[in-house]
């Protein structure tokens, strides 16, 4: 009896199931005839099909959409019906509109394309965003939601209260938010007080989109929101100027770490023994092909591992320009004490013959130098304001770079030895300083710091044979700006023409913003010849 109940369903499902294929239209569904309606002649029947097809909230209607929006929705000229195309050579393949299966090719004499108009464009995008607000990808739910708040309907703030409801990731319900409170103030008949609390949450979203939506509603003199709108508009553009000069404080910090970083080691062979370094720039750039090298090596033998390769290229850069260092140092410019323009054109040769062994072993084209994970992308506030993890990583390393030799110069016996040997040459090596040993390693600091510094640019700037001619005379300024031999000084001094250099270049550019800089520190030094904070040095000996 079971057995044969069993048969008797199975053969009512099957035969209800074959009169439902062949008779196809006639009980077609909402999705369906609103499918068959987008092949109508007029536009208000195409637009009145659109917005059918939001109202069933069927996902198919998500691609049948876009591909209208793309141009590639067709109907086909035998039978009338809606098909999806994508070209194959001289025909297009076709896909059903309802089913989403391929159902053969075409050519383009078969079809006859649907055509839409910007009032069309606008609703199809309003419609695909109330489609696509609770789609389990927070992307798409993004959207959807930036698609609502530029189509603002009476509709799209009830689905916008549905989806914040069971909306947990808070970037996507920040838009959703904005969302709503765009359509609140834009739709007619809603209430003032409501108008207003919209108004409120608009404020939090200094977007130039929220300034244009604002802008609109202020020029309507016949809206009892328009003073309220002014308001609003007047307090995000206090909220933006805050912002940007919160970004160019940020950029001008990023701009002064790059500079205290190749300023520090000049600071020492230029401030602290008296030598006009001209390779100095050269050392900087050896730091950051010791870096390629390094990273080379890690792809080679432990791919794996290539995120911590930073971590090998920092004291890896320091020992190879610090041994290019003592070596310049003793072969060169240890007999040149004393006669600072000699050093210049020395170390000048010595910076062209660098950058021709570069090129000779490198090549002239710029070398990949690959960001680890954990420096790579960036913190976005609401406001618009992006923070590159590079940029804060390097700020950060500049700055224990110099609290690490502030306390190697303040708190090592090298350090005593060198400060001696910079005050008084003579007794220093009267009291057994050997003071050629303290000159070489000197130089040496100086010249491995500028390696360090040649990691760090390594990862914001081109790797080229070039790369450190474009920090040297910035290195120079900051060191005399800050006071020659004074690590503090360089520190401010870095910082301080980094954050004038950033808020000067959307007035003036980039150039000349450094030339309003550069006149600046000259007028600067005729009245303080020793910088922000003087330090005495061979240089300034009596």
């Amino acid at each position: 009896m079971v057995n044969a109940r069993r048969i008797a369903v199975a053969t009512f499902v099957f035969l209800a199931s074959v009169a439902w294929m062949s008779l196809g239209p006639a009980f077609a569904g909402p999705f369906e005839d609103a499918i068959t309606a987008l092949g109508g002649k007029s536009f208000n029947a195409r637009m009145a099909a659109v917005e059918a097809l939001g109202e069933t909230g069927d996902p198919r209607a998500v691609p049948v959409l876009n591909a209208l929006m793309d141009g590639e929705l067709y109907t086909r000229k035998d039978d009338k019906s809606v098909v999806l195309t994508r070209p194959s050579g001289k025909v297009f393949i076709l896909t059903d509109a309802v089913t989403g299966q391929e159902i053969g090719e075409a050519a383009k004499k078969d079809l006859t394309k649907i055509k839409v108009n910007n009032r069309m464009r606008g609703l199809i995008r309003g419609v695909l965003g109330s489609l696509t607000l609770l789609s389990p990808d927070p992307e798409a739910r993004m959207e959807a939601a930036d698609s609502l708040f530029k189509t603002p309907s009476d509709d799209s703030i009830a689905l916008l209260d549905k989806a914040l409801a069971r909306e947990a990731d808070a970037a996507v319900k920040a838009r959703m938010e904005r969302a709503r409170a765009a359509a609140t103030v834009s739709v007619p008949g809603q209430d003032l007080a409501a108008r207003r609390a919209a108004l409120e949450v608009l404020e939090e979203y200094p977007d130039p989109d929220v300034q244009g939506l604002l802008t609109r509603l202020a020029g309507k003199a016949d809206d009892e929101l328009a003073a309220d709108a002014a308001g609003a508009l007047k307090t995000i553009e206090r909220r933006q100027a805050f912002w940007h000069a919160a970004g160019a404080v940020f950029q001008g910090l990023s701009l002064g770490s790059v500079l205290l970083l190749a300023a520090i080691g000049l600071a020492i062979t230029f401030g602290v023994m008296g030598v006009i370094n001209m390779a100095h720039g050269e050392l900087v750039m050896l730091g950051a092909y010791t870096t390629f090298m390094v990273q080379e090596g890690f792809r080679a033998w432990a791919p794996g591992w290539f995120d911590y390769s930073l971590f090998v290229a920092v004291p890896a850069a320091f020992l190879v320009a610090g041994a290019f260092g003592v070596a310049m140092e003793r072969g060169v410019i240890r007999f040149l004490y004393g006669r600072p323009l000699e050093t210049l054109l020395a170390t000048w040769g010595i910076s062209l013959i660098l950058q021709q062994l570069v090129r000779t072993i490198f090549g002239p084209t710029n070398r990949d130098v690959g960001t680890p994970d954990w420096m790579s992308g960036a913190y976005e506030t609401a406001a618009g304001l992006v923070l590159t993890y590079n940029r804060i990583t390097i700020i950060a390393f500049s700055l224990m770079v110099i609290a690490a030799i502030a306390v190697v110069l303040r708190k090592t016996s090298f350090g005593l030895q060198m400060r001696a040997v910079t005050q008084n040459r003579r007794m220093a090596g009267s009291m057994g300083i050997r003071t050629g040993w303290v000159d070489a390693m000197t130089f040496g600091l100086g010249a491995g710091i500028a390696g360090v510094a040649g990691v760090a640019l390594s990862q914001i700037d081109n790797v080229s044979p070039n790369l450190g001619q474009a920090y040297i005379i910035d290195s120079f300024m900051v060191v005399v700006f800050g006071g020659v031999g004074n690590l503090w000084g360089t520190l401010v001094g870095a910082f301080s023409l980094g954050i004038v250099n950033k808020f000067l270049e959307p007035y003036a550019g980039a150039v000349l913003a450094k030339i309003l800089v550069l006149v600046a520190i000259i007028l600067f030094i005729q009245k303080r010849p020793r910088g922000l904070f003087a330090l005495k040095g061979r240089a300034v000996e009596a």
